[in-house]
């Protein structure tokens, strides 16, 4: 099998490319996908195709988005003998996956350039009813915040509203040398399946968002103080949360029953 370098494109800065080329890397995520011929399987940030060759393989209808308009017409050359592959020009920030659903449940795959993880997982998120599962690469410190769990120094925003909708399981680890350019930090392979029914409903999850926004702006606060906006003294003691603990100290379940009296009482 072939595996396509990037050495006929100048990586760009701007859109944070870092060409994946390692081999057995590409063998591993691939295995960890299991890409099967009749997924509708969407690969973010395709680059120069060394992970596309092998998902095509697999499942031949696959669907690209791609911001870099250089790019599209090599990776259209590079697959003509795949001729159910469909190739969106468009950012995946503002991407709208509901559109191509139409044959089923999204199987969302890429690796996503550092700058921009975190709000695209937010903006997929967005989609969670149309989606299966997400295999991602992203900076391992980035999937640390994802899995952390209440108490941990890494929970937090990410690691909760991830949580509300998805499993999220980290897979495994991949080095700098498996990239050109190599980037200065390891990566990670992550796999989010959202919940077929979510464990703690919100009422209101953008009132959930908002809390979880505000007591995390001052994570180093207590939460008397980062809530203070939101929840006064007699708040807390209906609420049975003790206000002297730090943001990190509560869990999903905790952040979803402010998030609701929040919503009740408004």
């Amino acid at each position: 099998m072939s595996r396509p370098s990037a050495g006929g494109h100048q990586a760009r800065k701007r859109f944070g490319q870092n060409f994946l080329h390692d081999a057995g890397v590409i063998d591993r995520i691939v295995g960890a996908i299991n890409p099967m011929p009749e997924d509708n399987l969407v690969e973010i940030g395709p680059g120069m195709g060394a992970l596309s060759e092998p998902l095509l393989e697999a499942c031949p209808a696959l669907q690209m988005i791609e911001l870099d308009r250089d790019l599209i017409p090599g990776l259209r050359t590079q697959f003509f003998r795949y001729p159910e592959l469909t190739v969106h020009e468009g950012d995946a920030l503002r991407f709208d996956y509901a559109s191509i659903a139409g044959r089923g449940p999204l199987r969302v795959v890429g690796n996503l350039p550092y700058n921009i993880a975190t709000p695209l997982i937010f903006h997929l998120l967005g989609f969670r009813d149309v989606v299966r599962d997400m295999h991602f690469m992203l900076q391992k410190e980035v999937v640390e915040r994802m899995a952390a769990v209440p108490g941990d120094s890494n929970w937090g925003r990410l690691a909760i509203m991830t949580q509300y909708h998805c499993r999220v399981r980290p897979l495994f680890t991949v080095g700098p040398g498996a990239f050109k350019p190599a980037p200065k930090v390891d990566s990670a392979i992550v796999r989010l399946v959202p919940h077929d029914e979510l464990p703690h409903p919100a009422a209101d999850t953008e009132k959930l968002a908002k809390v979880v926004r505000t007591a995390f702006s001052a994570r180093r606060k207590t939460l008397r103080k980062a809530l203070a906006p939101l929840f006064n003294d007699e708040d807390w003691e209906r609420l049975g949360v003790n206000p002297g603990l730090r943001p990190q100290n509560l869990t999903l379940a905790d952040y979803v029953m402010l998030a609701n009296d929040l919503h009740e009482q408004e």
